[in-house]
Order: structure tokens, then sequence, then C-alpha cells
């Protein structure tokens, strides 16, 4: 039986990227690493019953339903309003910018910033629709790509990874259309979870996302950033190629390490601001990080705020 090093171990991005197919890889990470929660990580229960459904390992055996077993010998679980009503909205930025690090990270055995937001992508999909709740995909790049609208189906999880997967790092970002028409189109509460580099015009993309919230979404942000762009550790004269339509620069690093890196600080101060103000779970990544570690911190904030707590 393997053990929660050896869990850790599958987990992090050097070894998962050998798994080539993302619906492997979700299923693989998830069964590893989720199969333990013993209670949903995105709800509470109302006090509104629904519907019975059959019991599965890891439910919360507190909500089963003891008349109904002792009538057919058989466990059902009492499914609330709040339980029902999931519809989780995975929206993926596949711009240029996303792309960064595929060659160096081909070669090193680990994921560019595309396979990394794919991968939680996927693995929150088949989270949720484990939980038999409703989760789509929305891809995008200067405009909406491709929409899987939220579905609870097993085979929903094909659709959203072999998407995920056809789709290639290209174009400009425009956040802040996408997340209209994102907002625009959810029609009922729900769920927006974001996976993006967010590297485009702060106010803009701010205004999309408090549209989001005004349209009663709960909205996720998962901001992925290289090492490279957090750290920028760079010797020598270096020539930069710039994406999505910037120019090259040749230069010498170390006279733009600290400027740079003020910069950035900047950035991800006004980022992180700018999502607390709008009541948005905000979650800074980077690629080197193990997806442990990051779907542990996402789950334990899911349950505080929807006052669940582990036993």
């Amino acid at each position: 039986m393997p053990t929660d090093d050896d869990a850790r171990r599958f987990l992090h991005p050097a070894t998962i990227a050998k798994v080539g197919r993302l619906d492997l890889r979700a299923k693989q990470l998830v069964e590893g690493f989720i199969s333990g929660l013993h209670k949903s990580p995105f709800f509470g229960h109302s006090m509104e019953f629904a519907q019975h459904r059959e019991y599965v390992a890891g439910d919360d055996i507190r909500h089963l339903d003891w008349k109904v077993w002792s009538k057919t010998d058989k466990f059902y679980i009492k499914q609330y309003e709040a339980e029902t009503n999931l519809r989780a909205n995975l929206v993926v930025d596949t711009s240029e910018s996303m792309g960064y690090g595929t060659e160096k990270h081909e070669k090193a055995g680990t994921l560019s910033k595309y396979d990394y937001a794919c991968t939680a992508a996927a693995c929150l999909a088949y989270i949720i629709v484990r939980q038999q709740d409703a989760a789509g995909v929305t891809s995008f790049g200067w405009d909406v790509k491709s929409v899987i609208p939220p579905k609870s189906s097993q085979r929903q999880l094909d659709a959203v990874t072999k998407t995920l997967h056809a789709t290639k790092p290209a174009e400009q970002t425009r956040l802040d259309k996408v997340l209209r028409a994102v907002a625009e189109a959810s029609h009922s509460r729900g769920m927006t979870v974001v996976f993006s580099d967010l590297l485009t015009d702060r106010e803009p993309m701010f205004q999309g996302l408090e549209m989001l919230r005004h349209r009663k979404q709960d909205v996720m942000v998962f901001h992925i950033l290289d090492d490279d762009e957090l750290d920028f550790p760079f010797n020598g004269t270096t020539r930069f190629e710039g994406l999505e339509d910037l120019p090259q620069l040749m230069c010498d690093p170390k006279a733009l390490r600290d400027g740079y890196l003020e910069a950035v600080e900047e950035y991800l101060v006004e980022v992180r601001r700018g999502c607390t103000r709008l009541g948005i779970d905000y979650n800074l990544v980077r690629t080197s990080d193990t997806l442990d570690a990051v779907l542990s911190r996402f789950l334990f904030r899911r349950a505080d705020r929807t006052g669940l707590s582990r036993r």
C-alpha cells in the first residue's frame, strides 16, 4: 500500500509530468490523495431535504438514512438542497504566455504553466463530479475558445480533459472580456474557478471578476506562475523572447533583477488586495509547488468558508 510520502512524491510536478494523458493524471492524483476526504469541500448541508442517493466510500455517515436502511438493507445518503445545486465552471487561460517554460520543462520532465493549470483544473473537475455535482470548462485566450457546460456525468470528465488536452497556448490574453462573457452566461448561483497567470491589465480584470461576483458566483483564482517569473534567476547576457506580441530583449539580467523583483512584488500585492476586496479566494501557485500542497490549501480553505471542519 502506498504511503503518504509515496503520494507526495507522485504529486510532485516532475513526477506527474511523466503521466502523459491528462485524464489518467487527474484520476490517479485524486484517487491517491482526495479520496480520504469525509466531507464535501465545497458545500455544507442546508436544512431542506432534496433527495436520496446511494452511499459511496468517503461520505459523511451522519447523513445516512437509517430508516431506509432498515427497510432495504442498503445505505443511502440524505442529500440537501445545498448539495444538489453546485455548478462549477473551470476557466482556463490558454494564451501564449501560459506556454512559458514548455521547452525547459520538457527537458526537465516537469510542467509548464499551462500543463499545471490543466492538471489542477482536471483534478477539481474529477473531485466535483465524484461528489455528483456538475463541472464544466471554459478555455480562453483573446476570446472564449471552447465551452463545455457543467454536467455531473462521468462522461463529462472525458469531455473536460479532451478539450484541455487538445488546446495549445496561443494568442494574447483578454481576461476582462472573457470574464464578462462567463458572467453573462451564468444564470444561477455557482462557482467559477480561474486558472491563469493574470498577465493582463489589472483594472479591467478586476471589473470582470466583480461582474462574476454580482452574478452570485463564488469565485476562486489560481494565479499560476513559473519560478523564473518570480525569482528571476538568470545570469550573463540573456535574450528574452517576447510573448503575446511583445518584442525581444537582449540584456544583462543582473542590471534588471532588483527593479524586476520589486515590480513583481508590487504586482502581486495589487492582485491579492484586489481579489480580497472583491471577496475572491486568491491562490498564488508556483509550477514547482506539489499538487498535494496546493489542493490541501484549497480544500481546507473551502471547508473554512462553508463552515466545515475535518474530524
